[in-house]
């Protein structure tokens, strides 16, 4: 029988892979010597160490050698130990993360020992404090709250703020980089939580799950209804994959969403609604309960045969029309992915590529949806456009504006308008460059695809009036 158990170790023994027997004896050596049946923190601190000799080690080995340093892992293999260590590590570090951040509480009282020790500007009237006080408020700070606010009272940090003559700062800018600092870093947590196999980027699955995680705290969002959440996640992840992900690769990089305006706008809907005119702002925004509605009714109403895609017919219904059939052959063409089960003129537009078509419409002027669109004006994907491309887009524009009863206009003078508007650096050609440097690629994109845009700008002047005369009544 002990022969067996001993047979039964060795060959154990032998499954370990050679480069981790030291740091697999070193352990156990620690561990069954007794020494290492104290605290957590001593454990985690030999374990620590014992680590740190294995790199030393291997960095020797490679430097000696000339070995190539290793620049790709493969990640462990589902199940595996390897892989269940990496999540317990990760958990592990999330949650020291979560611990050491403050709480509502803690940035209540930072607030009131920020006012309470401070001082009021004679002149403007704004709550300020200096270096001293700033130090003052960091020792009142630690003491009601704990070492975990004291990294946001380091002098690198005093220094980011603007200072008076006097070499004070205000603290109400102070308490929002504290609030902004401290929401940002639980997002990161709480998208790390859900990043499955902790390589920094979030799936589609991933992105939702994160979203729907924060509907709850967004008061704007509590009286969604059940059935339609599983629709508003999808609808509110696509703008993240619009933004954040440009070269489409179907994940997200964690560090982008943090810092793009995707999430500022979604974080707009923890305000509640007081008034007409808020509310009235609030529809603008992409994630709001009445937009994510009113882009799933367009689609349901473009849809005639309900069979949860769109054909170019039934997509040259969008915004009454006004699209040119052009336009919509070049979306089809470039944007929406051909199916496996028929040609290419059977492809029909799915949700997704709905969601990224409306975004790039509604939001002309930004360089992610100028590449969309400028990827349907190339019409010979030659990465520029010329001047018989211009003419042949804006036929189907002139020919909507004639239908509609408006008078006649000549080709060529547009084109000449289009190209003193964009001042392209090479004359014979316009590039995407040339629309964003120019800062009109928006408006040029709506002259040349939408018969409305064209009559926006035609009539800007007369536009403008009205807007002025409307906020003068106000």
């Amino acid at each position: 029988m002990q022969s067996n158990t001993s047979n039964a170790e060795t060959q154990e023994t032998q499954n370990i892979p050679t480069s981790s027997m030291l740091w697999v004896r070193n352990l156990k050596k620690y561990v069954g010597s007794g020494t290492g049946l104290g605290s957590e923190a001593l454990m985690e601190l030999e374990t620590k160490r014992i680590l740190l000799e294995v790199f030393k080690e291997r960095q020797q080995k490679n430097a000696q050698s000339g070995a190539l340093p290793t620049f790709y892992k493969k990640k462990p293999a589902e199940g595996s130990i390897g892989g269940k260590v990496q999540r317990l590590a990760r958990f592990s570090f999330l949650k020291k993360q979560t611990e050491q951040l403050l709480n509502a509480d803690d940035l209540d009282t930072m607030w009131v020992c920020l006012r309470e020790n401070c001082v009021v500007d004679d002149s403007t009237g704004a709550e300020k404090m200096n270096y001293e006080d700033f130090c003052h408020i960091a020792t009142v700070c630690a003491e009601q709250i704990g070492s975990k606010c004291r990294r946001f009272f380091c002098p690198s940090n005093f220094m980011k703020f603007e200072k008076d003559e006097f070499g004070r700062i205000a603290i109400l800018p102070f308490y929002l980089y504290v609030m902004r600092t401290v929401s940002l870093t639980q997002a990161r947590i709480d998208m790390s939580e859900l990043d499955e196999d902790a390589d920094g980027f979030l799936q589609p699955q991933e992105m939702e799950a994160y979203i729907r995680g924060l509907i709850p705290n967004l008061a704007q969002l509590r009286d969604i209804p059940a059935p339609f959440l599983p629709m508003y996640c999808r609808i509110a992840a696509r703008k993240f994959f619009f933004f954040c992900d440009p070269h489409r690769r179907g994940k997200l990089c964690i560090k982008k969403v943090l810092l793009s305006n995707c999430l500022a706008e979604l974080m707009e809907l923890h305000q509640e609604v007081e008034d007409e005119a808020a509310e009235g702002e609030q529809a603008e925004n992409w994630f709001s309960l009445g937009s994510a509605q009113r882009i799933c009714d367009v689609f349901l109403s473009l849809d005639k045969d309900m069979n949860g895609t769109l054909s170019k017919q039934e997509l040259q219904e969008y915004a009454e029309g006004t699209l040119t059939d052009i336009f919509i052959e070049r979306v089809f063409d470039e944007h929406v992915r051909r199916s496996r089960n028929s040609g290419g003129s059977g492809r029909e537009m799915d949700f997704e590529s709905f969601l990224d078509f409306v975004l790039a419409l509604e939001n002309k002027d930004s360089p992610e949806g100028l590449t969309y669109l400028f990827r349907c004006l190339d019409l010979q994907n030659r990465g520029f456009l010329t001047t018989a491309d211009i003419h042949s887009l804006f036929r189907d524009v002139h020919r909507k504006w004639i239908e509609g009863g408006n008078y006649d206009l000549c080709i060529e003078d547009v084109r000449d308008e289009i190209w003193d508007m964009v001042k392209p650096q090479d004359s014979l050609r316009i590039t995407l460059q040339d629309l964003l440097q120019c800062r009109q690629g928006g408006t040029v994109a709506s002259m040349l695809t939408d018969v409305r845009g064209f009559w926006a700008h035609d009539n800007r002047e007369n536009l403008l009036q009205e807007e002025e005369e409307v906020e003068e009544e106000e």
